[in-house]
């Protein structure tokens, strides 16, 4: 009786419990506390930025009009004992070299896969009345002749509009897939030929593009129009060029 009573109290007795990773954990957190209330500064910082990148703007790859770059002031000598003269906004960039304004003839853009003939297309009244352009059913290219002219003395921007082709392959579709921002292309005009380079490259809901900034009066600007080739029935693509400087 005495032996089973001793065996009773040996196996109630509380057996004493080991360290498992939540005391640890707990004893690590107090720890650290104290070392940083004693030394007064957080153990626990966030990493610097690598040198060369604090304060680096993301670049956007959005497609847009490139900001035109400033050009070098021009140099001037000052007469003795006077301030130099300030910078003056009026030296800008070279002019392009440019033919006489003429009839365009002739688009070719490698890189975009597009060379074409260009027609002079007169828009009729009812045309102009529904401010809505069909040009005809064909691959080529048709110049707006109520606007612009390229070339030296030209008074407006130059429009020339095509079709793009749903499950055909033709020129005008590579405006959607394959024209780039700073592409150069030629139009040859019937006084000689003009290089361009693109300065933007947008899509346009259809009901919207008689509103859009694209006809705002801009001599020698060259705008191409065409369908959106992934919403050829509600868009359209519309690439905008500049004469280039060499």
């Amino acid at each position: 009786m005495e032996k089973a009573q001793s065996r009773h109290v040996a196996e109630t007795k509380p057996r004493r419990r080991g360290w498992d990773r939540g005391d640890l954990a707990i004893l690590l957190c107090g720890v650290l506390a104290f070392l940083s209330f004693t030394f007064g500064a957080p153990l626990f910082s966030p990493p610097h930025p690598a040198s060369g990148f604090a304060g680096r703007a993301v670049e956007s790859a959005t497609a847009g009009i490139p900001a035109p770059k400033p050009a070098p002031p021009a140099a001037t000598a000052a007469a003795p004992g006077t301030a130099p003269p300030a910078e003056s906004p009026a030296a800008a960039a070279p002019e392009p070299l440019l033919p006489d304004a003429s009839q365009p003839r002739r688009i070719r853009y490698p890189s975009a896969g597009f060379d074409v003939p260009v027609h002079p297309l007169d828009p009729d009244s009812a045309a102009e009345s529904s401010q809505t352009i069909e040009p005809p059913a064909t691959k080529d290219g048709y110049w707006l002749t109520p606007f612009g002219t390229p070339g030296k003395g030209s008074s407006n921007t130059t429009y020339v509009i095509g079709h793009s082709w749903d499950g055909a392959e033709a020129p005008f579709n590579h405006l959607s897939s394959a024209a780039a921002v700073g592409d150069r292309f030629e139009v040859d005009t019937a006084s000689g030929t003009i290089t361009y380079q693109v300065d933007s490259i947008t899509t346009y809901v259809k009901s919207s593009l008689k509103d859009s900034p694209i006809w705002e009066i801009v001599p020698n600007r060259l705008v191409l129009i065409s369908c959106y080739t992934e919403d050829p029935w509600g868009k359209n693509v519309v690439v905008t060029a500049s004469p280039a400087v060499s």
